[in-house]
């Protein structure tokens, strides 16, 4: 049996986020919440390692692993309509306010708990999620299990035993990497095309328990979670403020240029 856990983040299903003014963090209240897209594909990834290991016989369990609010527990149904077998949602307000190294710890009590103490063979993140741009989780996961890592990953070949091969955009270009299992791999938003949940699939994940865990049930050390296990804080948050102003240059070209320079404050000198 190979194991393999989707890491999934909800993260805003619009541009109109709002900032807690306390606590400098974005406000998680459930409201049009989707699963971010790059670990959406990263749920596909996974899925399709599960389609070609039945293929061959061999048995993989895929589970998706998530941070969040009690909303957050419908978009892991969602993971398993598509085709996960289980999920776990970490929901305490505890947690709340954790910055990308507190998050990573408590993915990793996580883990711990869905694999009963034991690593997954292997972790899938999207390369980044769209509400901070940091990419980030992937590597701290890789450093708090002590796991080869590879990043921004465009192809994943299917994982023997012994590793996986998988070929990642550098600098350079595309670079083919051989890793050994455990592995953490993140993945690139345009790697695979996710699939759509059959309508099988939805009926079965209504009924599907998604367990819901708090800090206590994985064992967290409460100095390294939420914003007490967070060593970057986000001192203050503001929205820019935008002129609406316009003025139309007129006159011949050297008139024009001579206006544009003095708007820009001699800019373009």
């Amino acid at each position: 049996m190979m194991h393999i856990v989707v890491c999934v983040k909800a993260v805003p299903g619009s541009t109109e986020v709002r900032m807690d003014p306390v606590t400098h963090t974005i406000i998680r209240d459930g409201g049009a919440a989707v699963v971010n897209p790059f670990d959406a594909t990263a749920l596909e990834v996974a899925l399709r390692i599960k389609d070609a290991r039945a293929n061959m016989g061999g048995p993989t369990r895929v589970s998706a692993l998530s941070m969040g609010i009690p909303a957050t527990e419908s978009l892991l149904r969602d993971c398993i309509a598509r085709g996960a077998d289980d999920a776990l949602l970490l929901s305490d307000r505890a947690f709340a306010g954790a910055d990308t190294l507190a998050t990573s710890y408590a993915l990793s009590c996580g883990m711990r708990a869905l694999c009963e103490g034991a690593a997954p063979d292997l972790v899938l993140c999207g390369k980044m999620a769209v509400d901070g741009d940091t990419a980030q989780i992937g590597p701290e996961l890789a450093g708090l299990l002590e796991m080869a890592c590879a990043t921004d990953v465009r192809t994943v070949e299917v994982p023997s035993p012994g590793g996986v091969v998988v070929r990642r955009a550098t600098d350079q270009g595309i670079e083919r990497v051989e890793l050994p299992l455990p592995a953490v791999l993140t993945i690139a938003k345009d790697a695979v095309q996710p699939r759509m949940p059959s309508i099988a699939g939805v009926f079965m994940a209504r009924d599907a328990e998604v367990r819901v865990l708090g800090a206590h049930g994985v064992g967290a050390d409460s100095a390294r979670i939420g914003l007490a296990g967070s060593p970057t804080q986000v001192v203050r948050s503001f929205v820019p403020e935008r002129e609406a102003a316009g003025e139309d240059v007129l006159g011949d070209v050297a008139a024009q240029a001579a206006r544009v320079r003095e708007l820009m404050g001699g800019a373009c000198a």
